[in-house]
């Protein structure tokens, strides 16, 4: 098969027009009329994943974060995304990224996460407006199967994210029962959580200042990476339905550059 054909599988699930103004998803390099002789699925595109696709004789690397996100004026190596581009290019392996559309679309990143968490009910949190799907938008909101206690939800997004630690605001007696999610930095959704009375918001990244003012809803960030990190099961499913003899690959490379000590 070609390339051109995992990249329209994989557009179908996550719809380009999906993908916020800023972003840039899509194909990255290399031409779709290629063969594809295995796909290795990563969160974000580095030396070692490419190395690791060079291992694995696979010539497709999808991904979650597009390798190129702004202009690129020059390729002299002078940092990891010029080097990245030089290697797949001489290593004649294709990049395609599927990044806020896949955290737009149906049954994409916030609902993979929902479904970790064993989240009932789960709908688009803030839907967009577009006749392309009825559940398409940012994060989702959901119910969990019983209500539990703060200490306890937290200890459950440690154990589920595999978590080094959880940032939330002051836990209270609250108990836990409707929750919303968010993959990556989705601070920008916690009021609209509020809003719809989840009683906890869960998302990558919230910034020092959105702490405040948030005294009926728990907030926890646990961390962009962690929070995406079964990302790269939906494209394998996406994949593995429509190409079963495609050979795919999850990366083996821990990406994440934050560290816990």
């Amino acid at each position: 098969m070609k390339v051109k054909e995992v990249v329209n599988a994989l557009e179908q699930f996550a719809p380009l027009p999906l993908q916020d103004s800023y972003d840039n998803a899509g194909l990255q390099l290399g031409l779709t009329d290629a063969e594809v002789s295995g796909a290795l699925l990563c969160l974000d595109v580095t030396e070692d994943v490419i190395a690791e696709a060079v291992r694995l004789g696979c010539n497709l690397i999808v991904s979650h974060h597009p390798l190129i996100f702004r202009g690129v004026k020059s390729i002299t190596g002078k940092n990891y995304v010029e080097r990245c581009i030089m290697k797949a290019l001489q290593q004649g392996i294709v990049i395609f990224s599927a990044h806020t559309n896949l955290d737009n679309a149906p049954q994409g990143v916030s609902f993979k996460m929902a479904q970790k968490l064993g989240l009932r009910d789960v709908q688009v949190l803030d839907p967009l407006p577009s006749s392309l799907s009825q559940q398409a938008g940012a994060g989702v909101i959901g119910v969990l199967p019983s209500p539990m206690g703060q200490q306890a939800f937290l200890a459950l997004l440690k154990e589920t994210f595999q978590v080094g630690c959880v940032l939330h605001s002051s836990a209270t007696d609250h108990l836990i029962y409707k929750v919303a999610l968010c993959g990556g930095a989705g601070s920008f959704l916690s009021e609209q959580a509020q809003q719809q009375g989840a009683d906890a918001f869960v998302t990558g990244e919230i910034k020092y200042h959105d702490f405040f003012n948030h005294d009926d809803i728990l907030l926890a960030a646990i961390g962009h990476y962690e929070s995406e990190q079964y990302t790269m099961e939906i494209f394998k499913s996406i994949l593995g339905e429509a190409f079963p003899q495609l050979p795919v690959w999850q990366t083996t490379v821990n990406t994440n550059p934050i560290n816990y000590f």
